[in-house]
């Protein structure tokens, strides 16, 4: 949505839950209405005086730079480096947090919401990319649920991976699957690095509701972590960068 249109709109709630009146809705009708540069040219003045304050409040916190990636980065199915990159670092930050190793780690791609572009990273990339408060979970999974999990993302295609390597079909059937180079064991527990909302068994991924259990440290919105992660490239003198690995292949 164009900015001018978004002001319009939220000066129009302004307006109207500032008021009381004694007329009642009687009827509501709707249509497609373009959005396109016209709303630019026609900019409400009115409505921009009011939020302008709010805009450069906002643009001073999220325009400062805090790291820088090395070429663009983009999430698609089966294999992207953007999921990649994320599902790494759900597993670094839960490996952190918890002082445990993981073993897996699992990003929807629905939930990665634009691209990373080259050079300068601000926070307001980060909140493009993952603008929910999606929080960090671990959940422990048996090797046979951790099997179903694998065949529910070969089912969509592709998601986010990190730690395992998938090989599917062109009709989303789950052909082989390994973690950290070796067979899954249907009796070993595997730890699964993901987010809160994957956990409960959102997504097509209802292998997680079979979780032998689930933690949530504390402060650890997937948003934070990331930024967390661009700013200690950064102290290292590190452009964020990731690469397509092979991690989910499809043939």
């Amino acid at each position: 949505m164009k900015k001018h249109v978004f002001y319009a709109i939220l000066a129009g709630c302004l307006v109207f839950t500032a008021c009381s009146s004694s007329y009642s809705l009687v009827s509501v009708e709707g249509e497609r209405v373009p959005i396109t540069s016209v709303y630019d040219e026609k900019q409400d003045q009115a409505a921009w005086r009011i939020l302008q304050p709010y805009q450069d409040k906002i643009d001073s916190l999220m325009t400062p730079v805090i790291g820088h990636a090395a070429r663009k980065l983009e999430a698609y199915r089966p294999e992207s480096p953007l999921s990649n990159l994320i599902a790494d670092i759900l597993c670094q930050s839960a490996e952190a947090k918890l002082g445990v190793k993981m073993d897996v780690g699992v990003m929807n791609i629905g939930g990665i919401r634009n691209i990373l572009n080259e050079g300068n990273i601000t926070f307001g990339s980060i909140y493009e990319i993952s603008p929910f408060q999606n929080a960090l979970s671990v959940v422990v999974l048996k090797g046979a649920d951790l099997m179903e999990l694998f065949k529910q993302i070969a089912a969509v295609h592709g998601e986010g991976l990190s730690g395992a390597q998938l090989v599917i079909s062109k009709n989303g059937e789950l052909l082989s699957a390994k973690v950290g180079g070796n067979p899954v064991d249907p009796q070993k527990e595997y730890r699964v690095a993901t987010i809160d909302y994957l956990a409960e068994g959102n997504d097509h991924m209802e292998a997680f509701k079979n979780a032998v259990s689930k933690t949530e440290p504390q402060e650890a919105i997937l948003r934070d972590l990331f930024i967390d992660y661009v700013k200690q490239c950064e102290a290292k003198g590190v452009f964020v960068n990731a690469d397509v690995e092979g991690r989910i292949v499809e043939q």
